[in-house]
């Protein structure tokens, strides 16, 4: 889960900084190559200060991730001019912070970057690229996201105060999902605004695949 944030944050880094070159008129090829550069840059410049933290330390794994992340960005905008394989996120509050406040988070704002438990990381594409009779918006989302996660390197953790054992699992979702970027909205300024929503996956009916079978979810988030 770690390394799709790393993933994920350098991807939507890449854009903002690529949006930005567009709006200054930077042609297409150059703002890619700047903002996913500068997206890279930001997170190389926290890995190297990671570095010298004796919490955390520098790890190739994670600039490994940062790099996809930017690189997914750059050869989309150089291939297509867009993206057609979007990463969004979701999250939704768990139990299991409960448990441990302490490492997954006291407050909703920590819970939302530490409970990996109630984060899922998505890649949207809409079935048009294939099935051209598919509205351009309409898309399908592979999610992937951990339940009972309470030890970021262990897959068991005991809890003496409640005395359980919890052991991890991963879990894999397909979900509907829009590219709110393809929406018929024919105002520009409505249309920027509607776009910011393709960081987040929106709620909606889930298939989840995990250790205990498949399950169907009425709405997932």
């Amino acid at each position: 889960m770690d390394k799709l944030g790393h993933t994920y944050t350098a991807n939507k880094l890449s854009e903002v900084f690529y949006s930005t070159y567009r709006v200054a008129g930077m042609n297409n090829q150059k703002s890619a190559i700047l903002g996913a550069s500068l997206g890279l840059g930001f997170q190389t410049t926290i890995e190297v200060l990671d570095g010298f933290s004796s919490g955390w330390g520098f790890s190739w794994s994670d600039m490994a991730a940062n790099a996809l992340g930017s690189l997914s960005f750059l050869s989309q905008q150089l291939l297509w001019q867009e993206e057609k394989l979007i990463l969004k996120f979701s999250y939704h509050p768990t139990e299991y912070a409960e448990l441990r406040p302490e490492v997954l988070g006291s407050n909703f704002s920590e819970r939302l970057l530490k409970d990996y438990n109630g984060q899922t990381y998505w890649l949207s594409f809409s079935p048009n690229i294939i099935f051209k009779k598919v509205p351009n918006w309409a898309c399908l989302s592979l999610g992937y996201s951990v339940n009972a996660k309470l030890v970021g390197d262990k897959e068991h953790y005991y809890d003496p105060i409640e005395g359980k054992n919890f052991f991890s699992n991963r879990q894999y979702l397909l979900s509907l999902d829009i590219d709110f970027s393809k929406l018929p909205i024919k105002k520009v300024w409505l249309k920027k605004i509607v776009k910011q929503f393709n960081y987040l996956k929106i709620p909606f009916p889930a298939l989840m695949i995990q250790n205990q079978g498949a399950s169907l979810k009425g709405i997932y988030f």
